[in-house]
């Protein structure tokens, strides 16, 4: 899903502090100096510090201090370090539980969070602003979150339903709103990010429609798509919101999709023919090619709910040959879904082999299709009797493996497809193995699976067999803090405990620790005579 750093009222502050077309301005060498500094914030600060202690290290009297300290040290009696072990293994022990509270309420470390927001920004790690759109530091950006893209977390659903055509009924019928205020949020940062840009000022038409895609009211945001097809006849963003809210069955919204595609490839072409003068110019381009392929996309979506599937992925496929940079979409998982609708299992093998990668974000539509293919060609013979005595084929093993896989991804689909909890209507988000990617992904799949004979019993076999009612796929990992503080906790508890019960032993292992550290030649002479004179009783200790 793309990224939704960047909000309406950003995305106008940016148009209006744009730089000219065709210049870019050179940075100052206060600017650069900056930047390049920017990162090493931490190391120049220690660097600091240190200089700083050893240029006054004779006003300090740093050398005598330190040696004070360490007679005091070596006057402590051993009731001493059990009271100190004892209130340190105390502490540790509360701020161990604590953590863990916190942790399994939260999901993260409170210590972890605290430092990330509030030390992080004091130590240099805040990311430097200054970079220009089109710069290498702002390619290099973009090719990392290219990277990351399958570290997200919350997608949008490639199959998610018309609010008009479809959503709507459900609120017509119940009263209810089949969709949270969360997930319409995203939605429309989702729009705002995909159908707006910098240059938008240029033209009226855009400037109301992005207006439109932050209103929260839908008869607010009708009302300004037509605004804005009253100053552009020809603005494919107004038509596709009137085809996604206003239109109030599938028919309609195709006929408004029809005329968002006409003028959606004229501004496309346009925006080719000036994609090099400058960077808004790209960035123009940019949103207009999301433009075109959200509205191809929405057509061939049309196509397949009215029962013409073969021009759906005749659509589909186009789209993907295209716009192959734009895998991010998810365009394949509407075309699987299609090809399993006409029972092209080859080519739903085909389109598997393509994406079901290691090195492409997952999802339960690819794990769940790849297990139902294989899951076909051993389930009509399948019983759970004979494979007890006779033992799995290759086949069944295959079949039984797929099912594991997917159902380690998202442990929540099969209660939908055997029908055990009841469907709802699918969001327009999901999360990633959540339960709302479950719901979106037996939606439209179950008829899938009960079309092809006894693979839903195989499922049900291997899961019940196999998996707990409560998943605790993927594990989570203890953060870091909550291991140091649970060690320190046991330690100190330990050291206490060994004090209070040998304390000459432990006395005499304190004392030698200390010796080692004792300064040595650099300390005065007065001092060194008043270590002489200490002895073992001055300390509390047996000369054993």
């Amino acid at each position: 899903m793309a990224d939704r750093g960047g909000s309406g009222e950003a995305a106008a502050a940016g148009a209006a502090a744009a730089p000219v077309p065709g210049l870019n301005p050179t940075l100052g060498w206060r600017e650069r100096l900056r930047a390049g500094l920017a990162g090493t914030g931490a190391s120049l600060w220690f660097v600091t510090g240190l200089g700083l202690l050893y240029a006054l290290r004779i006003p300090l009297r740093l050398c005598e201090n330190l040696a004070a300290v360490t007679v005091f040290l070596n006057s402590l009696t051993p009731k001493f370090y059990v009271a100190l072990t004892g209130t340190s293994s105390l502490i540790s022990g509360l701020i161990f539980i604590f953590e863990w509270w916190y942790f399994h309420k939260h999901g993260t470390s409170f210590i972890e969070q605290v430092s990330v927001r509030h030390l992080q920004p004091l130590m240099g790690g805040t990311e430097s602003s200054i970079s220009e759109p089109g710069s290498p530091s702002r390619n290099r950006e973009s090719e990392t979150s290219r990277q990351n893209l399958s570290e997200c977390k919350v997608w949008r659903n490639p199959l998610n339903l018309f609010r008009g055509a479809e959503y709507r009924r459900y609120t017509w019928v119940t009263g209810k709103e089949p969709l949270t205020y969360y997930d319409m949020n995203l939605s429309a940062q989702d729009h705002q990010t995909f159908f707006t840009c910098d240059t938008d000022f240029l033209r009226p038409s855009d400037t109301v429609m992005q207006k439109a895609w932050r209103e929260r009211n839908p008869p607010a945001r009708i009302k300004a798509a037509y605004q804005a097809l009253e100053l552009n006849n020809d603005c494919a963003t107004a038509y596709v919101l009137l085809a996604e809210e206003e239109a109030t069955t599938i028919v309609d919204a195709e006929k408004l999709f029809k005329q968002a595609l006409k003028a959606g490839e004229t501004i496309y072409r346009q925006s080719q023919q000036c994609q090099h003068q400058s960077p808004q110019h790209e960035a123009q381009l940019r949103r207009d090619t999301n433009v075109l392929v959200y509205i191809k996309r929405r057509l061939a979506m049309c196509a397949r709910k009215l029962g013409r599937i073969r021009e759906a992925v005749k659509i589909m496929r186009d789209l993907m040959k295209e716009f192959p940079p734009l895998t991010m979409l998810n365009i394949h998982e509407n075309l699987l879904e299609s090809l399993l609708e006409l029972q092209a299992y080859a080519d739903v093998q085909a389109v598997l082999a393509k994406y079901d990668d290691i090195g492409l974000p997952k999802s339960a539509a690819i794990c769940y299709t790849a297990a139902l293919l294989k899951t076909r060609t051993v389930s009509e013979k399948f019983s759970l009797e004979t494979a007890s005595r006779r033992g799995l084929s290759t086949a069944e093993i295959n079949a039984v493996e797929a099912i594991h896989r997917a159902v380690e991804f998202n442990p929540h689909v099969p209660k939908y497809l055997l029908e055990m909890k009841s469907l709802i209507l699918p969001p327009e988000h999901i999360l990633k193995r959540g339960d709302s990617e479950a719901i979106a992904y037996a939606f439209f799949h179950l008829q899938h699976w009960k079309r092809i004979e006894g693979a839903l019993n195989l499922l049900q076999c291997t899961w019940e067999g196999t998996f707990h009612h409560v998943s605790v796929y993927p594990k989570k990992e203890l953060p870091l803090f909550i291991h140091f503080t649970a060690g320190f906790c046991s330690s100190t508890a330990m050291i206490a405990i060994l004090t209070h019960q040998f304390p000459e032993i432990m006395g005499i292992f304190a004392k030698t620790m200390l010796g080692l550290w004792r300064p040595q030649p650099w300390a005065s002479s007065g001092f060194e005579e008043n270590t002489q004179d200490l002895k073992s009783e001055d300390l509390g200790l047996s000369s054993g």
